[in-house]
């Protein structure tokens, strides 16, 4: 009963599905805790949660799951949300940053991988060791009231083609709570439709969202076969 309108919607196969694959959520802020909720509520059967940091009181305008839980680490926070949302999921945490040594050994055992970071550096290496382990990634960014999301899967296009350096780490941003969870949903959503091999991907293009205006709109991107992370695989 608890999944019976999905399943009107994706069948008891789909539903079994998605009850036995796993999905790692690399950041539990807006992006990941917009994520979390749509895909612990659809019954993924394994939720990791990787975040070292933890709930301040500037979080929670976005960060809607970690209410009443300021000073908490956030991926043992996402897992309080979780249980009590659904006991049928089982989480997994990590109270770290995910970095250039441990990024293998977090993402390695997760069917996809959600890129709900907030800084450069961090998407490079989700990139990388997405990208040579051929595990798909899901990858969001945002300001203020815009946002983008991209699907990097095996054959396509990765960060790295579309920013083929680093740019500067441009410090603390604004952000209207609604463009996380709009934003998050839609990785969530990308995640169940490749997991369930569902409609069309946000593969060789990425999807704008700019609230201000109400305006969604596609970018074309092409797989550079120079690339040094994707270009000899």
């Amino acid at each position: 009963m608890k999944y019976s309108r999905q399943i009107i919607e994706i069948g008891e196969e789909g539903q079994r599905k998605l009850f036995e694959s796993s999905v790692l959520v690399v950041g539990a802020g807006g992006l990941g805790c917009s994520a979390i909720q749509v895909l612990a509520g659809a019954g993924i059967g394994k939720l990791g949660i990787v975040d070292g940091d933890v709930v301040d009181i500037t979080n929670l305008h976005r960060q809607t799951i970690h209410a009443g839980k300021v000073g908490m680490n956030k991926a043992l926070s996402a897992k309080q949300f979780v249980n009590l949302l659904n006991e049928d999921v089982v989480v997994e945490t990590y109270n770290t940053n995910l970095n250039s040594d441990n990024a293998r050994e977090l993402t390695s055992e997760y069917d996809v991988v959600l890129d709900c970071t907030d800084n450069f550096k961090t998407r490079y290496i989700l990139n990388s060791v997405c990208v040579r382990q051929r595990k798909p990634l899901v990858h969001a960014a945002l300001m203020g009231f815009e946002g983008i999301v991209m699907d990097i899967l095996p054959g396509g296009a990765c960060y790295q083609c579309v920013h083929p350096s680093p740019p500067d780490e441009i410090g603390e941003i604004g952000v209207v709570g609604a463009t996380p969870h709009i934003l998050g949903a839609i990785q969530a959503v990308e995640t169940m439709k490749l997991l369930l091999g569902l409609g069309k991907m946000l593969v060789g293009r990425a999807l704008h969202v700019d609230l201000l205006n109400m305006e969604f709109y596609e970018i074309k991107i092409e797989r550079n076969p120079s690339c040094p992370i994707c270009g000899n695989i």
